[in-house]
């Protein structure tokens, strides 16, 4: 993904299949797929930058989850909604990408916030507000993808539930819970 796509303003996927740009696709269409992938990739590239919290993690990210949709295209069976499958794609690509064991995003909020104290040449300050988007990407894993999901997004829970093999409960309970640590991160 180019520095231009990631500017890209976010698409609304939409609540219609375009079945024929789908069918084109399966058929092994660059086009169709390239159609596809304008209509997605600022929603998709949106939540990877919202999970992950890192710009250039995020562009990869986007671009592996079309890789990934080009080669599973054919196990779109149109039962759901397109966006729905791609939805579940992206988030099993990002929840691979957050198993790993290094701590990426939580190693990268340490790392900016030591580059913020050694570029304002002062002693560490106390720093008595979190911006949502450092609170967000210090929410535990799941609850964090649950709560951009819903609350950013606009998923419902049983979209989430179905995305993430979960179940409703678990669902809410998780978004509960981020929007509970969020509300205290903010307040310090």
């Amino acid at each position: 993904m180019t520095s231009k796509q990631s500017e890209h303003k976010p698409e609304p996927l939409g609540r219609e299949n375009n079945v024929e740009l789908i069918s084109q696709a399966k058929a092994g269409s660059h086009a169709a797929f390239e159609a596809i992938h304008r209509m997605h990739v600022g929603r998709v590239y949106a939540i990877c930058l919202r999970i992950l919290a890192d710009r250039d993690w995020a562009e990869e990210v986007t671009q592996k989850v079309f890789i990934r949709a080009w080669t599973k295209l054919n196990s779109f069976r149109g039962a759901s909604l397109f966006s729905s499958w791609l939805y579940k794609l992206a988030v099993n690509v990002i929840l691979g990408e957050l198993k790993c064991p290094t701590g990426r995003i939580e190693q990268q909020c340490a790392e900016k916030e030591t580059q913020y104290h050694a570029s304002s040449g002062s002693e560490p300050i106390q720093i008595l507000r979190l911006d949502l988007e450092k609170a967000i990407a210090l929410l535990p894993k799941q609850a964090r993808i649950i709560f951009v999901l819903h609350d950013i997004e606009g998923l419902t829970h049983g979209e989430i539930a179905h995305a993430m093999e979960l179940a409703v409960g678990t669902c809410k309970a998780q978004l509960s819970r981020a929007r509970k640590l969020l509300r205290e991160a903010l307040k310090k």
